[in-house]
């Protein structure tokens, strides 16, 4: 049994512990950049050359390999070309697709779609992918238009439908608003609370997400979320890649505040070492490490390997995301 199936079994029998907590890389960039999706080959040069689709299907099984993930998401082609070359036949790592593309996570150079509000779109062809797949990130994002929110709702539903039909499972993504209607700023994380509930609520069991992915709006929202509901499953999205501290803090933080599940895309990508970055995630999540330790110990890892940090041990200690300021206060 992979160890997310083990650990969803856990937590709905009511056992959860930090030690059930499920992590998952995103690796799907491309579904929303396009070339420098791939990254660049010299960090120094942002605009490129990138690294080749197979330079990052290497990435992706390497990550595989390293033991710690419990999900590895990517777009339908790279799991597809992973999967045939056997990357998860003696792994316990479970791989994801994502399932559609809304239109705010459209971000090719020259482009300005992510600026737009987000309206519901999706390549991907469910039997097709249940060859080789049965789990999926289903994306929403809600801005506060009738007519648009509306149409995101009917595309979610006639996804859901598909996906009971090919007998596939999702985890539902909800951003905050990208392009917010009459929305203020302070309300931001009630409006995505009350949309995730309100969305959830007509759903019968056989349809419903397996687990959420949202943004850490700060703790008072995570546990609000978490607490309405005993069987709802509730994770956090990595958000921009920020400092060291950043990462363990929302982790840690997350964790605290109820959620149960950590999905990481440019946190990990951007690393200079991501195995060892993903490696400090369970010692902090089940609390044997401060936050601030494990940036220490990262940096130590760094020096014996004679790789340059990307920022100084100081600055990686900062905690720049506003949202993580003043926990516990």
């Amino acid at each position: 049994m992979k160890t997310l199936d083990q650990k969803l079994k856990a937590i709905a029998a009511g056992k959860y512990s930090p030690k059930q907590f499920i992590i998952a890389d995103a690796k799907d960039p491309d579904m929303g950049s396009g070339c420098p999706g791939m990254g660049p080959k010299d960090a120094a040069q942002p605009a490129g050359p990138f690294h080749s689709r197979q330079d990052f299907y290497a990435d992706v099984r390497d990550m595989v390999e390293h033991g710690v993930l419990d999900i590895m998401l990517a777009s339908v082609s790279t799991i597809e070309a992973v999967t045939a070359k056997g990357a998860f036949r003696k792994s316990k790592v479970t791989p994801a697709i994502r399932a559609n593309e809304a239109t705010d996570v459209w971000k090719m150079r020259g482009g300005s779609y992510n600026t737009h509000m987000s309206r519901p779109f999706r390549t991907a062809n469910l039997k097709h992918i249940r060859k080789f797949v049965d789990l999926g990130l289903y994306s929403v994002t809600f801005n506060g238009d009738l007519d648009l929110d509306m149409d995101s709702l009917d595309a979610y539903a006639e996804f859901r439908d598909d996906a009971v039909a090919n007998k596939f499972r999702h985890f539902l993504e909800v951003f905050n608003p990208n392009a917010p209607e009459g929305i203020s700023k302070e309300n931001i994380p009630a409006f995505v609370n009350d949309c995730i509930v309100r969305c959830l609520a007509g759903q019968a069991k056989i349809e419903k997400p397996v687990f959420l992915k949202i943004p850490f709006n700060g703790r008072r929202w995570m546990e609000e979320l978490a607490g309405h509901d005993s069987d709802l499953i509730v994770g956090i999205l990595g958000g921009s890649s920020g400092t060291v501290r950043d990462t363990f803090e929302l982790l840690h933080q997350g964790e605290k505040s109820g959620a149960k599940v950590a999905l990481f895309g440019r946190k990990i990508k951007y690393a200079e070492s991501p195995r060892d970055l993903v490696s400090l995630f369970r010692p902090v999540i089940e609390r044997d490490m401060t936050p601030a330790e494990a940036v220490k110990k990262y940096h130590s890892i760094l020096a014996q390997k004679k790789l340059k940090p990307a920022r100084a041990f100081d600055d990686d200690m900062r905690i720049t995301e506003a949202v993580l300021e003043g926990y516990g206060k």
